[in-house]
């Protein structure tokens, strides 16, 4: 996969973290929704997993460990109390959002320990609102 490759994966991942995350901001109905999500989740875990396998550079460095940043904070917001899925009352919730987290740290470790420098970029949006609008064509 080339950079633009690499690139366009990690915004497309960063656009369905925030789908579920404004998922969980509407209050969405556990009975449609909880299923589709826990899916999502998945998907975003396994190209995750891909995408850190591939890493060549210091930028995608970067931008992979913002998205796996951007997923474990999902991740943590999935499971609050406050969330329509909360793992306090759905028991399948919780044990895939620990198997989830436990996969999430073992790319971050892997992360950072390869030879790449470490940098993060953890509270940095990887695409601005003004480079999405464009992206999207004004949309």
């Amino acid at each position: 996969m080339n950079s633009a490759g690499f690139e366009d994966s990690i915004f497309i991942v960063n656009m369905r973290i925030r789908m579920i995350r404004d998922t969980l901001r509407l209050n969405p109905s556990p009975e449609l929704f909880l299923e589709k999500c826990l899916d999502d989740l998945s998907f975003i875990d396994r190209v995750l997993t891909f995408l850190a396998g591939m890493l060549t550079t210091n930028e995608e460095y970067i931008y992979a460990s913002d998205a796996e940043w951007q997923f474990s904070q999902l991740l943590t917001e999935f499971s609050m109390e406050s969330s329509p899925f909360s793992s306090n009352v759905y028991i399948e919730t919780r044990e895939k959002i620990a198997v989830l987290r436990e996969t999430s740290n073992e790319r971050r470790k892997t992360m950072e320990e390869s030879d790449l420098p470490v940098e993060m970029a953890k509270a940095e949006p990887v695409v601005s609102s003004a480079e999405l609008s464009g992206l999207l064509g004004g949309v």
